[in-house]
């Protein structure tokens, strides 16, 4: 173990992470969120599987004993990750970063209710104090109707990604019971890349070659963050790693800002601090009674 480099590794896949949002966002005015899905995940691949091959594990690492379960793993994470990209085109940086932080929350309430877990008093509070975070970020597009139809569609993208995130979330936690990292990794890729290119039928676009750039671009980062962030967990605790998820939120204000000229509103700065609270509490309580989801928190990207 060596948390110091673990922290590293995670630091610096959540950056990745951002920046790929911030490509995919880039591209969001002529790039439709299927087509942005397939170059995020096809152009992965090389990556996966160079880090696969890496660690000698071409011939067992992606036997898999589950193909329906790797099937239904990419159906929720490709419809997640298209919900996501779409909120990107509709609302600043941050404020998707911020309230894609409802997937943890949701997640506590999708492991009660699909996998059995017993949800007590402290869980039961930071779920609800994450959701009243959710809520202060979303006040100015609900109650103000000069923000238009587009930024309500935006939030309720967001949230349904982070809800299909959670459902992506707790199925991943069954698979690695059987199924090694590197399979559901790939298998992943593989599963929304073919599911992204099946709404090729329905408005893709020949982009140019700065588009092409920003969508490849965001493919490599994806996959970097991928391994990064799966590396990560082998040098530290989850426990010790999962705040700096959080992280992202100053990434994407610092990047929103700077390149897209996003200037958070006071809601979202409070929202924030208040869902970094709740998913604190969730992950403290969890480190208390001992739920082991270093595994399916290592597999499970921003979108799904």
């Amino acid at each position: 173990m060596s948390p110091l480099r673990g922290m590293a590794l995670k630091l610096s896949a959540v950056l990745l992470f951002v920046f790929m949002a911030a490509l995919i966002k880039a591209s969001s005015d002529v790039v439709p969120p299927g087509q942005a899905v397939f170059f995020r995940s096809f152009f992965a691949l090389p990556i996966i599987l160079g880090w696969v091959a890496m660690n000698r594990q071409l011939h067992t690492g992606l036997k898999t004993k589950n193909p329906l379960g790797h099937l239904w793993r990419g159906m929720f994470g490709v419809s997640a990750m298209a919900c996501g990209f779409a909120a990107l085109g509709l609302l600043p940086l941050p404020e998707v970063t911020v309230l894609g932080y409802a997937a943890p929350i949701m997640t506590v309430l999708f492991a009660a209710l699909l996998l059995g877990e017993k949800i007590r008093l402290i869980r039961m509070s930071a779920v609800v104090l994450g959701l009243i975070g959710v809520v202060i970020v979303m006040l100015p597009q609900l109650g103000n109707d000069e923000m238009g139809t587009a930024a309500r569609w935006g939030v309720a993208l967001v949230l349904a990604s982070a809800t299909l995130r959670a459902l992506a979330h707790v199925h991943i936690r069954k698979l690695v019971q059987d199924e090694t990292t590197s399979a559901v990794v790939f298998y992943f890729a593989v599963t929304s890349s073919c599911f992204a290119l099946l709404t090729s039928p329905f408005g893709w676009v020949v982009p140019d070659t700065l588009t092409a750039a920003q969508l490849v671009g965001a493919g490599l980062f994806g996959g970097v963050a991928q391994i990064l962030l799966t590396s990560s967990y082998r040098h530290a605790e989850a426990a010790v790693l999962a705040p700096f998820d959080y992280a992202s939120i100053l990434f994407a204000l610092i990047i929103g800002y700077t390149v897209f000229d996003e200037i958070p509103t006071w809601q979202t700065v409070i929202g924030s601090v208040v869902i970094i609270a709740a998913g604190v509490l969730i992950i403290w309580r969890e480190r208390q009674l001992g739920v082991k989801r270093g595994s399916a928190r290592s597999n499970l990207t921003p979108q799904g």
